[in-house]
Formats: structure tokens, C-alpha cells, sequence
């Protein structure tokens, strides 16, 4: 069966999270902030959830409609077949948003869709009462400018929860954002990878993922595996599927450092719960102490800034020792996010090649991408 998908993203992630989905065979409908909306059947709900990298959340798309007054909502709502997807016992809340609207009373809204929810399935299953003992299914009423989008999300816990952190440092980085930050630089398997402030190593755990081909959620569960509508043979045919796409011969050559000894543990707790301890060589060390093994090497990093942790004399620190290195280093290329939007001219003493604006939770931040020089072709 056909059905209207959204793949949520942070801000500035939309279109990775759009080749991510196209790379999965999906048709796209529609990006927009914070969203790709796309299409595919039940097995995509499965396939979606293990693999999506770089989104927040696979939501299953209900209804859209108009609504500019609350009885307009209910009746809108109730008129969903809500039946074919939520079963007699199924467990159900209702969240919301609302922006620019004559409804913007979210509360009022949530409680309204709950109720015309409610009564349709009372209607169809002819139960004066609703156990909500099985499945969870979060309903969402979004509203924009009167027009609600009514979703229901698939995944649960948001896809960042990749189930390998086991042994957290302060200030993380989100998981789907140290992916997105791979994909976007020139880092592929086969190549020297650094990131010499790794915290709790998850910029180096989700290269060696992408490195080897193993599929994020793999290792976790979803909310709509308890559903009905998709047969646990759909599950299990997807995670089969996943296992036997992980590349185990890839040539992954990743080293990851910092300066504190129990960052460097966790990192290594970390990466041996995501099965990738073996593509990863961790060094307790001062990124003063960095030395390229090789040339034309990828740096990718998220060094501490002063909305997040580190004090100005350690950043300065940092920015002073990334220019050393990438003056004896030249055809190295840095991969950088930081809040600090003087940090381009600190670093190298230049403008990065791009820069794109993201979030790293509620902290706007920006990612550097500054080019090396390509090395000299080999005369023949």
C-alpha cells in the first residue's frame, strides 16, 4: 500500500536528508524546512527506520486539511479512517504545534483530535470504551498558517538513538548531526580519517558506520514494530537484509584523540557497543601533539566553543595548533563546526571554501569546509 512519508531533519540537513531517502529508492514529493515528505509503501516504514542516517523522526502522514475554527478540526479528523491503522486496544496520545494560526491553542487542539479520534474508533469497533493496553501510536497535529497536518510517528525514540552510547561525555554531539557532517565532507572509505577532539567518538563512530555499510538502527527498536499493519516478517526481512549489507573487508583507517583520558575511554565503550572498535584507533593526546601519518588526509571535528565547554584560552589553543598543522599539512582538508563564526580566520588564516548553517541542538552553528591543495599527479 501506498503511503505519504516525512522524514523530519534539523534545520540545514533537509537536502542530505533528501539524497538519503533517494538513495533508498524513494520518490521525493516535497522538501521543505525541516521535512521531506516523500512516498512509499509498509516495507519503507521498516527500511527507513534502520538506515535513515541524518533524520530526526520517519512519520507516517494521515491527513492535512484547513481548519480555522475547532468543530472543523474535529469533523476533519474524525473523518480519518483512523481504524486501518490503530486497532481496538491501540495506545494513542496526541501532541501538537501551531504557527501563525486562527487555532492557536495547541492544547485545545490536541484534546480535540483526541477526542474525534476517540469517538471514530469507538464508532467502528462499537466499544463504549478504548483498553489503550497495546501498540503506542503518537499522533501529531501540526498546524501552519490554519492548514493541520495530522502524522503518526514510526519511530519512537528519535533516530539519533542509535543504542551505542553507552558510556556519554559532556556536551555530545547528536548522532545525526556527526553523520551528516561525514556525508558532507570529502571522507570515504579508503581514506585517513582524524578527528583530534573526539569527546565520546561519535563523529569517528558514524564514519566507520557509513564506512562499513551498517545501517543505524540496527541495533534498536522502533515503535511501529509493534504495529499491526506492518508483519514482524517485514522486520525481519529488512534487518536480514541490513546484516547482509554491512561490508566487513572495508578499508577503514579512522584515528580519533583527545586530551582527556576519560573522554578517550568512553569513545572506546562507545565504538566497541557499535561493532566498529577495530576500524578505530584512539589516542589519549593534546591536538598540539598531532602529526599527519599521510597526505591528503580528512579532518572532521567539533571542538569545544564557548556556548558549550572549553574556556577561551583552550579554544585559542586549538585554532592555533589546527593552523600549524594545516601549514605543514596543505593537502589536508579541515571539516568544522563551531558557533564561533570568527572561527575560519582564526584557524587557517582564511575563508572556508563553503560554510553552511546548522544546529547543534539549539545552538546555531556553523560548518566550515576549508579545501586542501590536491596533490601532484605522479609523472608517468
Amino acid at each position: 500500500m501506498k503511503r505519504e512519508l516525512i522524514a523530519t531533519a534539523s534545520f540545514g540537513l533537509e537536502a542530505v536528508v533528501r539524497r538519503e531517502v533517494q538513495a533508498l529508492g524513494y520518490r521525493v514529493l516535497r522538501t521543505e524546512d525541516g521535512k521531506v515528505t516523500f512516498e512509499g509503501d509498509d516495507d519503507a516504514i521498516a527500511r527507513c527506520n534502520l538506515w535513515l542516517r541524518t533524520a530526526d523522526r520517519v512519520l507516517l502522514k494521515t491527513g492535512e486539511f484547513i481548519a480555522e475554527e475547532f468543530e472543523e478540526l474535529y469533523q476533519m479528523t474524525k473523518g480519518i479512517a483512523w481504524e486501518k491503522l490503530i486497532p481496538v486496544d491501540g495506545k494513542f496520545t496526541v501532541i501538537g504545534s501551531s504557527v501563525k494560526s486562527v487555532l492557536h491553542s495547541v492544547p485545545a487542539c490536541q484534546s480535540i483530535v483526541k477526542k474525534a479520534v476517540v469517538d471514530r474508533l469507538a464508532d467502528f469497533y462499537s466499544a463504549q470504551h478504548l483498553p489503550e493496553t497495546g501498540a503506542e501510536y503518537t499522533i501529531k497535529v501540526t498546524f501552519l498558517k490554519n492548514r493541520a497536518t495530522l502524522t503518526v510517528d514510526t519511530t519512537g525514540e528519535g533516530l539519533h538513538k542509535r543504542g551505542y552510547r553507552v558510556a556519554p561525555v559532556a556536551a555530545p554531539l547528536k548522532e545525526t548531526l556527526a553523520a551528516a557532517m561525514v556525508e558532507l565532507s570529502f571522507w570515504k572509505e579508503g581514506r585517513f580519517m582524524v578527528d583530534p577532539t573526539c569527546g565520546s567518538g561519535t563523529i569517528a563512530i558514524e564514519a566507520a558506520l557509513i564506512g562499513r555499510n551498517i545501517a543505524p538502527g540496527i541495533a534498536r527498536h522502533f515503535a511501529s514494530e509493534e504495529w499491526d499493519i506492518i508483519p514482524e516478517r517485514t522486520w525481519k526481512k529488512e534487518r536480514k537484509a541490513a546484516e547482509e549489507a554491512i561490508n566487513k573487508k572495508a578499508d577503514i583507517r579512522i584515528a580519533a584523540s583527545d586530551i582527556s583520558a576519560e573522554a578517550i575511554e568512553a569513545a572506546k565503550q562507545n565504538a566497541e557497543a557499535a561493532g566498529v572498535s577495530d576500524c578505530i584507533e584512539f589516542t589519549q593526546m593534546d591536538i598540539k601533539e598531532l602529526e599527519a601519518k599521510e597526505d591528503n588526509g580528512i579532518m572532521i571535528m567539533n571542538p569545544p566553543y564557548g556556548a558549550r565547554i572549553g574556556d577561551r584560552e583552550t579554544i585559542d589553543g586549538i585554532c592555533s595548533a589546527l593552523g600549524a598543522f594545516f601549514k605543514k599539512n596543505p593537502t589536508w582538508s579541515l571539516f568544522l563546526i563551531t558557533a564561533d563564526k570568527t572561527a575560519e580566520m582564526k584557524t587557517l588564516g582564511r575563508k572556508a571554501d563553503r560554510r553552511r548553517k546548522l544546529y547543534n541542538g539549539n545552538i546555531e552553528v556553523t560548518y566550515f569546509q576549508f579545501h586542501g591543495e590536491k596533490p601532484e599527479r605522479k609523472k608517468l
